[in-house]
């Protein structure tokens, strides 16, 4: 009996809506594949637009309500909220890397985006988890439309999707969350500082792995690094990247001075 296709099983998980059972089917598909019972193969197409679920209401980036800074419980919630949806468009955009240029990249890029998508939905859990804690659940606030154009408008190139997704969104995080860790530690909310402290750990190795793979697409097309990723960022990231930086966990994460400098 033949195993699984690797395309197929990323395809049912970014058709599955429900949360619950998209957390689930993720990691079992992750936990497939490091057992070997997937295929390394790539017949069946990888979906434009993942499913979603009803709840909660998406909205142009234009139309969010603004939520502040978390000083109250109520903020706090609409925080943990945003980063709660944050979370779950990242496991399908982990996915949708894999199942979209796994064929051309290879196995070790697979091992690393079918990871990162297992622990986008570790992160989705705890915060969902949390957000019952506090008296909410995901769905109860609206969410941002926005998230999935990234996907959409490198799909056409790996270059463009690593140098946006994990070295723009994803490194952006490492800029802000330490200080939201300090204002929940600040309310007295422990918990969830934690939480985000696990999310932002996790990050500085999702942005290794895109500079890694970065690095390597533009070496086999002989092309200087930081300067592909200063021109790639011009044309398809809709926004600034700007200060301040958390230098420390960029270094970390591979993006070096060479990458920064000159793009604020």
């Amino acid at each position: 009996m033949n195993a699984l296709s690797l395309s197929l099983a990323i395809r049912e998980v970014m058709l599955t809506a429900d949360p619950t059972a998209k957390v689930m089917a993720t990691r079992d598909v992750a936990r497939r594949w490091r057992a070997g019972e997937l295929d390394f193969c790539f017949r069946h197409p990888i979906p434009d637009t993942p499913a979603r679920p009803d709840q909660p209401q998406l909205l142009p980036p234009g139309a969010m309500p603004k939520r502040g800074r978390g000083g109250t419980e109520r903020g706090r919630i609409a925080l943990l909220h945003a980063l709660a949806h944050i979370e779950f468009v990242a496991i399908d955009l982990a996915l949708d890397a894999a199942g979209r240029f796994g064929a051309d990249m290879g196995r070790e890029f697979v091992d690393d985006w079918l990871s990162v998508a297992a622990d986008e939905a570790m992160h989705f859990a705890l915060l969902a988890r949390r957000l019952r804690t506090l008296g909410s659940f995901y769905g109860a606030l609206p969410a941002h439309d926005g998230l999935w154009d990234a996907a959409r408008d490198t799909a056409h190139d790996v270059a463009a999707r690593l140098a946006i997704v994990p070295m723009v969104l994803e490194a952006r995080a490492l800029d802000v969350t330490p200080g939201t860790v300090a204002r929940f530690l600040a309310a007295g909310d422990e918990r969830s500082a934690r939480i985000l402290q696990r999310i932002v750990d996790d990050e500085i190795r999702h942005v290794r792995f895109g500079t890694k793979h970065f690095i390597a697409v533009c070496e086999s097309r002989g092309e200087q690094p930081p300067e592909s990723w200063k021109m790639l960022v011009a044309r398809h990231f809709h926004g600034a990247v700007k200060p301040p930086f958390n230098d420390s966990a960029r270094r970390s994460a591979g993006l070096s001075r060479e990458f920064m400098a000159g793009v604020a």
